[in-house]
């Protein structure tokens, strides 16, 4: 399945990530716990020097996007879903928006911080690696990077019709995922099961300097 496809999939279940559906605090945690590795020395005495943030797999609420704002960041979205994309701008015309499939996305800028919660599984195996190499490219020097992965012990892939549409997914596994990130010149931080015994995993990354 392709990411043009899963785009397409997603077109159609928006509704699914409405405030009265989906639990906005979902991933806000762990969102704050990858903040914490970040240095703040070199922001000036009142805090102007202005750093840029990325949310890959943005959805329409912006809730990663609104907390990062908060925090004083300057913030982009990108998501692969046309529709995600239409609404997530109507919402929140004060954040720039990108209609991408980050596969094939050239970032437009390096970022200080960037995240990917329950989104990258939707890249095909055959791209995870390259995919997550540009990311942790994309960082500044100590930027980090936290995404959410299927936590499995070896890699695979699979498609589902659980939310209505065909949706697919795969994982390097979590060996996989910590070869990538470390041959990419990142440094594991923080890795956790979060929704143990489930296969759900998240990892935050920080990029060497």
């Amino acid at each position: 399945m392709t990411p043009k496809q899963t785009g397409k999939a997603y077109d159609k279940i928006t509704e699914c990530w409405n405030d009265d559906v989906f639990p906005m605090d979902n991933g806000i945690d762990q969102l704050n716990r990858a903040l914490q590795f970040l240095s703040y020395n070199d922001w000036d005495a009142e805090g102007s020097v202005s750093r840029k943030a990325l949310d890959v797999g943005c959805g329409h609420t912006g809730r990663f996007m609104k907390h990062l704002a908060e925090q004083g960041y300057d913030v982009e979205g990108v998501d692969v879903s046309a529709e995600m994309i239409r609404l997530a701008q109507e919402k929140h015309p004060q954040f720039r928006f990108y209609h991408q499939d980050i596969c094939q996305w050239q970032l437009p800028c390096q970022y200080d911080f960037i995240s990917a919660w329950d989104s990258i599984w939707h890249v095909p195996l055959a791209q995870q690696a390259s995919s997550i190499t540009k990311l942790v490219g994309a960082l500044n020097p100590g930027g980090v990077f936290i995404f959410s992965f299927g936590a499995l012990d070896e890699e695979g892939e699979h498609s589902n019709c659980v939310m209505g549409p065909e949706v697919y997914y795969s994982s390097l596994g979590v060996n996989g995922f910590l070869e990538t990130v470390m041959a990419a010149g990142g440094v594991v931080r923080h890795l956790e099961y979060d929704q143990y015994p489930e296969n759900h995993g998240y990892m935050v990354v920080q990029k060497g300097g």
